[in-house]
């Protein structure tokens, strides 16, 4: 148990941002499942992702998650929601010349 006033005060706030950072933190996991798992019409889907990358910079700029797993996890959800789309061209990918 805390000691002082100022201990008890520290202990006070960081269960409150704890809370706060637990809170974000699910939110974030929640769009990501949603734009992953549910079959929703490209409007819907636009403006889903858009709230999950507002919710992945405001997590960044709180210092709850670091800048590069919000890079990452907007990236990933990116392609499963959206599907890779390549393009086929004429060329053979092994690398290797043809004589």
């Amino acid at each position: 148990m805390a000691n002082t006033k100022s201990a008890l005060k520290a202990l006070r706030q960081s269960k409150t941002r704890a809370t706060q950072n637990a809170q974000k933190k699910a939110r974030i996991k929640a769009l990501a499942k949603s734009l992953r798992t549910d079959k929703l019409t490209p409007d819907i889907l636009n403006e889903r992702y858009s709230e999950l990358e507002s919710a992945l910079d405001k997590a960044v700029k709180a210092h709850v998650i670091h800048k590069n797993k919000a890079a990452r996890i907007k990236s990933r959800v990116y392609k499963a929601a959206h599907g890779t789309k390549q393009q086929i061209s004429g060329k053979s990918g092994s690398g290797a010349k043809k004589s």
